[in-house]
């Protein structure tokens, strides 16, 4: 991503305002969220990353202990929903963390797809997105999952809405 050369980016006490903001945003005040026990592992602009344990109350598949395919999904598309957060953050990086934070109230998902490549075995899995294209009002994003061994479990593509 490209940043304009004459605006200043944010003070450092700025963006470690706005990743604390995003934090408490994405595992607190988005209640989903910290009912699955999501959690922010990295606000790296081209791949943050989310993870979470596995726990009973996410299994899908009972017999073998799986993790549910709605946990995968909606995994996918909260770090996607991050993945499109962060770059905005990062086009206008000379905006205040308030001023970002007002942004990403017009954030929604618009189309999401997941591609489920094996099943959720594993004890700590991990999510990453980045931003394949970030226009004036839609992003599209790319995602993916994967166990504490690096299994890639899933795969996912969405769109949304940024205006």
């Amino acid at each position: 991503m490209t940043h304009s050369p004459s605006l200043p980016r944010r003070s450092s006490d700025e963006q470690l305002r706005l990743e604390a903001m995003l934090r408490d945003l994405f595992e607190h005040r988005i209640r989903f969220n910290e009912y699955l026990g999501l959690k922010m592992l990295s606000f790296d602009p081209e791949r943050p990353c989310i993870g979470f344990a596995m726990r009973n109350d996410l299994v899908g598949n009972y017999i073998q202990g799986r993790l549910h395919g709605g946990m995968i999904s909606a995994t996918l598309d909260t770090v996607g929903g991050l993945a499109v957060v962060v770059a905005v953050a990062e086009k206008y990086h000379h905006e205040t963390a308030d001023q970002i934070a007002h942004r990403f109230g017009r954030v929604g998902t618009i189309d999401l797809r997941v591609d489920y490549l094996r099943p959720g075995m594993g004890e700590r899995f991990v999510a990453a997105g980045w931003v394949t294209r970030l226009g004036g009002r839609i992003a599209s994003v790319q995602m993916s999952l994967e166990n504490e061994a690096g299994v890639p479990i899933a795969t996912g593509a969405a769109a949304y809405v940024i205006s």
